[in-house]
């Protein structure tokens, strides 16, 4: 197993990363244990929270190779789309949460403490999710302005999450809706519809 002299502290970083986003993927983020992670890679805890300083960091850190591998996602299945780009778009967002259930719900089950924001390595990851939104949204509506079609996207991103939130959690069951992903792609649709000629 390697050990400390093994790696750079990017390597180990990596290392680290890797390995709990494996755990998270596995437990998800209730049963998350930074010391397993350690165990795994054959290190001490000390060693994780020497390279990323806090708990909060290390489960940002893992939290932002999910929400990397979820923007890879979209524009993988958006490369593909022979159809409608905001079809596809909404399909693959459901897609990426069922096939990723645990690591997926671990970015909205983690909180930090009220008097810390993320750091600015974290929000380019979601920047970057959330821009690949904002530019299919706009996309379909070319006589708005950016603002119009900025704040329409990220209106369309909570509905979508909310109806995804709800399938994966049987709440759209228990409404009697069978086709959650329809419901969402049908809104979206009926939105961008409505803003391109309002």
């Amino acid at each position: 197993m390697a050990r400390r002299s093994d790696h750079s502290r990017p390597e180990l970083e990596r290392l680290i990363v890797l390995e709990g986003h494996r755990h998270m993927a596995d437990v998800g983020f209730a049963r998350f244990s930074a010391r397993e992670v350690a165990k795994r890679i054959g290190y001490s805890i000390g060693t994780i929270y020497n390279v990323f300083g806090s708990y909060d960091s290390l489960i940002l850190a893992i939290n932002a190779r999910t929400i990397t591998l979820w923007s890879d996602h979209l524009r993988g299945r958006l490369a593909d789309c022979d159809g409608d780009r905001l079809e596809c778009l909404v399909r693959s967002y459901f897609e990426f949460a069922r096939d990723h259930r645990q690591a997926w719900s671990a970015i909205y089950d983690h909180r930090l403490p009220p008097d810390e924001t993320p750091p600015e390595w974290y929000w380019r990851a979601i920047s970057e999710l959330i821009g690949i939104v904002d530019a299919e949204v706009a996309a379909r509506l070319p006589h708005r302005s950016a603002e119009e079609a900025h704040a329409l996207a990220r209106s369309l991103l909570a509905a979508v999450h909310g109806h995804c939130v709800f399938d994966m959690t049987g709440t759209f069951a228990l409404l009697g809706e069978a086709r959650p992903v329809e419901a969402a792609v049908a809104l979206v649709h009926g939105a961008v519809a409505a803003a391109a000629t309002g």
